[in-house]
């Protein structure tokens, strides 16, 4: 990745820690320091850093339709589709030394294993497992491998049958410095909300649509959390490359296949029923074609007018009204915005502008603290900032802005309940930005009201 261009320290305080490096420290008596003639230590290789091996890495939990007795699970490793597999069981009070009940272990073959061919002078094999015929809100246990080099244990719980109360995390672009910046983000977040059912992310989780090694690090930065927290992600233009997808998304996101049917769609829009919501993944990246936008809103307007939820979330990339410069998705929101405000979407979550931004239409605002319609969302959880614009593209389009900042990090902690949504979005170092509650009866009507800290 490339340096961070903000020097940290004052001018002053780097010659003084250049000094400083540039002597040889004395510890007890004794000088400590290079030798005379000594190279400094080189760069380890990104091929080397990421290079795929027998043991499984890059775990992540994917959601399905059935997600009270079906869970979905990608991983890479080397290993020959008849071998890759995985293991699950009820959570047990101790593994290791006590093994399990004699039966308890299903083992499940990978489904399907696709090799992706990197610049980095190998391939990356992903392999997928779906586990079936599993118990409403009940913990797992679960292990990935070859039969021989397994993983570690893992857990996760499957999803109630109804609504029922749940929590999920929600992250604008986390696409660059991905390897120092953002890992602090990501696990700030899952410190926070430890117990979150589901995490969202509104594209561009990288910034070069084919990169091994952008996709391992983005993987790192989270470490366990995906293989034990389910995932829900959209691609962002960098997610594209020539106008094609990654070549890396269909073998890691596994999403279900039932989206508007178009094949340049399979896997970047779909939609997830999960305790009571209706999360909808669209695809902006085809706003200029006009076959796939409609394709996409005959779709999202279907799955909102037939829909069982209680609640509704959206997410995609372009947001609907833009927070920075002169950037506008007139496609978007002309074509999906009316839906949004008819069938009343709760909560639209979008990335894109490096920035905050969180407002309405200005036609359901009742207070400067309360409003009584569709909440837009616009966040960045990555390093690379842009300046706000006001809120022209708001302002402008019959909007208005509530909330916004710039030269931020941030992660969003969502919590769903039977009556209500409450919505924090909080700094990565874990200071409260903003937020507010939605509030909504069994017929529907709803206020939006401030959150104060």
């Amino acid at each position: 990745m490339s340096e961070v261009k903000r020097p940290w320290f004052s001018g002053h305080r780097r010659v003084a820690l250049a000094a400083i490096g540039a002597t040889a420290l004395l510890v007890g008596g004794v000088a400590v320091g290079p030798a005379l003639g000594d190279s400094a230590p080189t760069k380890f290789s990104a091929a080397e850093i990421n290079k795929p091996t027998p043991m499984p890495d890059r775990i992540m939990l994917i959601p399905t339709t059935t997600p009270s007795t079906t869970q979905r699970v990608t991983w890479r490793a080397e290993a020959e589709p008849t071998w890759a597999q995985a293991q699950i069981l009820e959570a047990p009070r101790a593994l290791g030394e006590v093994a399990p009940a004699e039966g308890a272990v299903t083992t499940v073959h990978a489904a399907n294993t696709s090799s992706v061919n990197t610049s980095l002078g190998y391939a990356s094999t992903f392999h997928t497992a779906e586990f079936t015929g599993l118990k409403p809100n009940t913990r797992y246990t679960y292990r990935v491998g070859d039969g021989t080099n397994w993983s570690e244990w893992t857990d996760f719980t499957t999803a109630a049958g109804d609504l029922e109360p749940f929590s999920f995390i929600y992250y604008g672009d986390a696409q660059n410095y991905i390897d120092s910046a953002v890992p602090r983000v990501f696990r700030q977040a899952f410190a926070d909300q430890p117990q979150a059912k589901m995490i969202v992310n509104a594209g561009d989780l990288i910034d070069s649509a084919n990169s091994e090694e952008q996709w391992g690090q983005w993987h790192r930065a989270d470490g366990f959390i995906n293989a034990q927290v389910n995932n829900i992600s959209v691609p962002g233009n960098h997610e594209y490359s020539g106008g094609q997808l990654s070549t890396f998304w269909r073998p890691q996101f596994v999403y279900p296949d039932n989206g508007p049917g178009n094949v340049d769609l399979k896997q970047t829009a779909y939609s997830v029923d999960y305790q009571g919501v209706r999360f909808i993944a669209l695809d902006t990246n085809k706003q200029s074609n006009a076959e796939l936008m409609a394709a996409q809103t005959a779709w999202l307007e279907g799955l909102l007018k037939d829909n069982p939820n209680k609640w509704t979330v959206v997410t995609f990339h372009h947001p609907v009204y833009s927070t920075t410069g002169t950037r506008n998705n007139p496609n978007v929101r002309n074509q999906w915005g009316p839906l949004f405000e008819k069938y009343g979407v709760d909560l639209v979550l979008q990335g894109h502008d490096h920035s905050y931004g969180r407002g309405n239409k200005v036609e359901n605002s009742l207070s400067a603290q309360v409003h009584k319609g569709v909440t837009y969302v616009v966040s960045v959880s990555g390093g690379k900032m842009y300046e706000l614009n006001g809120g022209v593209n708001w302002t402008g389009n019959g909007a208005e802005v509530r909330s916004s900042a710039q030269d931020v990090q941030l992660y969003q902690m969502i919590d769903v309940e039977a009556n209500q949504i409450r919505f924090e979005a909080r700094y990565a170092n874990g200071e409260h930005h903003d937020g507010f509650v939605i509030r909504k009866n069994d017929q529907g009507k709803k206020t939006v009201v401030e959150l104060k800290p």
